[in-house]
């Protein structure tokens, strides 16, 4: 089989920095437009969040698209994402507030964090349904993995929560690139003894 083919859920193998780019591309052009949309594109000062927040939707559903043609393949997370980006992005443009892409993080991590553990409240780590391809770990090792994912993803809306309510808009917009990115990443290494010890090992592998 050649390194381009499907694997056999249909999902293409995508270079590792090409998928990094499609999640976190539209998060990091965010990040840049808000920062410096008034040395770089003349706009005010006070409506940079308002023109980020619009290329922010933009971007979002162009990655979605790009990850369909790339992946062959539209990840549940992804989905959700973009959904919420544009729901609450649309809501900031159109009511002219602020508030409501700032909440927005808040609203997206409480939510998984609700999926995650709410179906461990009825015996079912859905975790695995999105890393099933990616991983094979025993139940013991899902619910446990479930279980971090679900509570770090409360911590990251409380962080939210204060981060936006006691930093500048342009703290809380840094901090979303340079602060939830690297903890989540730092996170999901964390996981990696946990991982390795629940693996189930492939029939075949070396």
């Amino acid at each position: 089989m050649s390194e381009t083919a499907a694997s056999p859920n249909g999902v293409k193998p995508v270079n590792p920095l090409v998928k990094l780019a499609l999640e976190f591309g539209p998060l990091a052009i965010f990040f840049f437009v808000n920062s410096y949309g008034d040395r770089w594109f003349g706009v005010a000062e006070d409506r940079r969040i308002f023109v980020a927040t619009g290329v922010f939707i933009a971007a979002s559903l162009i990655a979605l698209v790009l990850s369909k043609i790339v992946m062959n393949h539209l990840p549940r997370m992804a989905i959700v994402n973009a959904v919420v980006v544009t729901v609450f992005g649309g809501l900031t443009l159109a009511l002219d507030d602020a508030f409501f892409i700032k909440v927005k993080p808040t609203i997206v991590n409480t939510l998984f964090g609700c999926i995650l553990l709410g179906g461990l409240f009825f015996g079912r780590s859905l975790l695995a349904l999105v890393l099933d391809s990616v991983l094979q770990l025993d139940e013991e090792g899902w619910r446990r993995l479930t279980l971090r994912w679900g509570l770090f993803f409360f911590v990251l809306a409380a962080l939210n929560e204060v981060v936006w309510r006691t930093q500048t808009q342009d703290f809380w917009v840094a901090f979303k690139v340079w602060g939830v990115m690297p903890l989540t990443m730092i996170f999901a290494l964390a996981q990696t003894p946990l991982i390795l010890k629940h693996e189930i090992k492939r029939e075949g592998a070396e």
